[in-house]
């Protein structure tokens, strides 16, 4: 499967689950993109654990300059205030449209299972076809000398255990934003597909 086929597939199987899933050229307009959705939903608050500190610096006085706050880490003293997560996605699985994060920090389990929207940029170079593609990485990450969490993301939280009665957002946000950072070397077409 080639590149196109592979962001063609993640596109369709994310959005099969009801994440959003758009592209982005960069990490500027990535950031744009979480900030312009926690304004139209009527957020005042993002939580962006992880990013470096160049792009947490560009988020900050974008924030400002819209009246957003920026949540400092740690976050666990702002559990209960997080509107938008804002994280970088390590991998993406086209066969079931999920998104694959380390989450061994806990502001990014904090941020991910806490927030209203969840927006994750993944770079389209990383985007595997199937989980048996991302065993070397993954056995890289869960070395038994040190402890591990990673996260398997698929769609918005969503569950029918409460009398057999689909809710959304119980275990974690109501929104996914998949935003995929595509590769320079690709095409218009093959951006906007």
């Amino acid at each position: 499967m080639d590149q196109t086929e592979l962001l063609q597939q993640m596109k369709e199987k994310a959005e099969a689950v009801q994440a959003e899933v758009s592209y982005v050229k960069d990490y500027e307009e990535a950031l744009r993109y979480a900030l312009d959705l926690t304004g139209q939903q009527g957020g005042k608050t993002i939580a962006a654990p992880a990013l470096s500190d160049k792009d947490q610096e560009m988020l900050k006085a974008q924030c400002e300059a819209a009246g957003v706050k920026l949540l400092e880490t740690p976050l666990r003293p702002h559990a209960n205030e997080i509107h938008t997560a804002f994280t970088h996605a390590d991998w993406g699985i086209a066969e079931t449209g999920t998104l694959v994060l380390d989450s061994s920090k806990e502001d990014i389990r904090i941020a991910t299972m806490l927030a209203d929207t969840h927006v994750a940029v993944l770079e389209a170079s990383n985007i595997r076809p199937d989980t048996e593609a991302l065993e070397q990485e993954m056995s890289a990450i869960l070395n038994p000398d040190s402890p591990a969490y990673l996260a398997f993301i698929t769609g918005a939280s969503r569950t029918a255990d409460i009398e057999r009665v689909l809710a959304i957002g119980v275990h974690g946000p109501k929104e996914l934003h998949i935003l995929i950072m595509a590769d320079p070397s690709l095409s218009k077409e093959e951006k906007s597909t």
